[in-house]
């Protein structure tokens, strides 16, 4: 359980710049470290012992007996067994929780779903802890816990707030940790699924990058160097005042115009519901849209064309190298997705250098892969951030 995860700590900074390279990005041979971290041969082979001592890092093989050093004995690269430690992701929502387990590397290994009867605390914890003991029968020697939690977390521990579950000031990670006896990180679940596509998914290896959701509201991360750059509004609705229409719908949620009003799923049900009548869901208004029902079709459209504003917005002021849209909204780039590649294009500059915008369809088990991840950067490598 923990225990194993513990006996990797503490790591110099020296010593975790050479386990993430070699998580995130292996297996690399010595000389592939060197050239990426700086080191020299003797300074790598001094930070590398103690990791492989201590089980980390292993020698891979590799086809062909490995690369000649120039003593003649061949030189096998270096990788992480990324069975050798498993971790549990929660994400929990207004009414599930859903779980996974994933590998060192955050491969998903197993899945689990539950419904929250209540968002009571205590009773949360308790299907937390149902799912927790469920895993580790099929996963024996589980290492830690990540909770995501839409809205503001302090301290990786406590949600200080979060208006999807009704909390205020919940000390989350000792309640979980109390009732799975596993250590537990919990972070924001933007700023846990930034960080996961920082170090597995779409963002590896970019330097400035951004993560923007859409769904039950509107998610936004920025990835600057090569590392998620914390910021307290990403936790208190990004998007309720970021105004892409002034002349926009005004929603129970989010200003005039701004974009929770505009591309969020509660506010395009609301919007359809408040002009016919029927309460419909998301999916059904999007299949409408693409059958050309006029009224479906308008709410699609004005949310296609304010999310290309969005993202012709973002990519005029970050520049960044890759824009991910990730979030249980995205459906939405399958209808609508020609009027945001329009929009983004008469919102840029004719010669500027185009929006690489990267789609991911995701479910809330893709965010519970996320929340994995802060656990895995914590309890293995000791540090918060890549």
């Amino acid at each position: 359980m923990a225990t194993g995860a513990a006996s990797w700590l503490p790591l110099s900074a020296g010593e975790r710049s050479v386990a993430i390279e070699v998580l995130v990005h292996g297996p690399l041979s010595r000389t592939d470290l060197s050239r990426r971290l700086s080191l020299s041969a003797g300074s790598l082979t001094r930070l590398t012992k103690p990791l492989i001592e201590s089980g980390l890092l292993v020698e891979a093989p590799e086809a062909g007996g490995g690369v000649e050093t120039r003593q003649g004995r061949p030189s096998r690269p270096l990788d992480v067994v990324a069975g050798s430690r498993s971790f549990i992701g929660f994400k929990i929502t207004e009414d599930m929780v859903y779980g996974v387990v994933t590998t060192l590397r955050s491969e998903v290994v197993a899945r689990r779903a539950r419904p929250l009867a209540s968002r009571d605390p205590a009773e949360v914890v308790e299907v937390l802890g149902e799912t927790a003991d469920e895993l580790a029968r099929a996963h024996p020697g589980l290492a830690g816990v990540g909770i995501g939690v839409g809205g503001l977390v302090r301290d990786r521990a406590v949600v200080a707030e979060s208006p999807f579950l009704g909390w205020r000031d919940v000390p989350l990670a000792a309640l979980v940790e109390e009732r799975t006896g596993l250590p537990v990180v919990v972070e924001n679940d933007v700023a846990a699924l930034v960080e996961s596509e920082t170090w597995f998914g779409a963002g590896r290896g970019l330097d400035r990058f951004v993560v923007l959701t859409i769904g039950a509201g509107i998610g936004y991360g920025l990835v600057l160097g090569g590392r998620r750059v914390p910021c307290a509004q990403e936790d208190r609705g990004f998007g309720r005042h970021w105004i892409l229409d002034p002349n926009g719908p005004l929603t129970p949620d989010g200003a005039r115009g701004s974009a929770v009003s505009l591309l969020t799923i509660p506010s395009i049900r609301y919007q359809v519901q408040a002009a016919t009548g029927r309460e419909l869901t998301y999916e059904e208004i999007l299949a409408l849209a693409a059958d050309g029902e006029p009224m479906a079709a308008r709410v699609v459209e004005e949310a296609a064309r304010a999310l290309g504003v969005l993202v012709a917005q973002i990519a005029n002021f970050v520049m960044p190298q890759k824009i991910l849209l990730a979030g249980e909204g995205v459906g939405l780039m399958g209808v609508g997705g020609a009027t945001v590649d329009a929009t983004v294009r008469a919102h840029r500059h004719p010669l500027a250098a185009p929006v690489t915008l990267e789609t991911k369809v995701s479910d809330f088990h893709d965010w519970a892969r996320g929340a994995a991840v802060p656990a895995i950067q914590v309890l293995v490598l000791g540090t918060g951030q890549a």
